[in-house]
């Protein structure tokens, strides 16, 4: 068993390993950065999937998806859509329980979809803040994502506003 301290540092790291395979557009890292059966010495094919840790996800504004096809096959078509992301995440928090962590954070994100036809630059960018829950498990290999879920965090609109004119 590792010392706290070290467990925190390996977490972070691998969280933000996550970040960077997406921002990056690396399919293969990504995919490698979520927990198999295999990871925890199961067979890949004959396990009970609450055993296996089943991986899930949580997009904004999506379904809950379960299972690896299912949670690679959304990450591959958001990088099939996206043509520029990258994320500038604050308020990371990590705890560490035995061979579970959990990291909550603030991903501040900037992403650009495809450009405009006959245009080398990229299309317009947006900014979204979102709230982000990555819950790892300790394999023999490593810290492995076992579950994504990211909620949007509502903007505040000028109607939110106290009303100063009131007597």
């Amino acid at each position: 068993m590792s010392a706290p301290h070290t467990d925190v540092e390996q977490v972070e790291l691998a969280n933000t390993a996550f970040y960077e395979a997406l921002e990056q557009g690396d399919f293969e890292e990504l995919s490698a950065l979520w927990l198999t059966p295999s990871d925890l010495g199961l067979d890949e094919e004959f396990h009970d999937p609450a055993q296996a840790g089943e991986i899930s996800c949580v997009h904004p504004g999506w379904p809950v998806l379960n299972g690896r096809g299912e949670v690679l096959r959304s990450y591959a078509l958001i990088m099939a859509n996206t043509e520029y992301i990258q994320f500038f995440l604050t308020d990371v928090h990590v705890s560490v329980t035995g061979d579970t962590a959990l990291v909550t954070c603030t991903e501040n994100i900037l992403s650009g979809g495809p450009p405009p036809e006959d245009s080398d630059e990229l299309g317009p960018l947006v900014g979204q803040l979102v709230v982000a829950t990555n819950v790892f498990r300790r394999t023999p290999i490593g810290w492995k994502l076992w579950s994504h879920h990211a909620s949007p965090v509502l903007a505040e609109t000028e109607d939110d506003e106290p009303d100063d004119s009131s007597p």
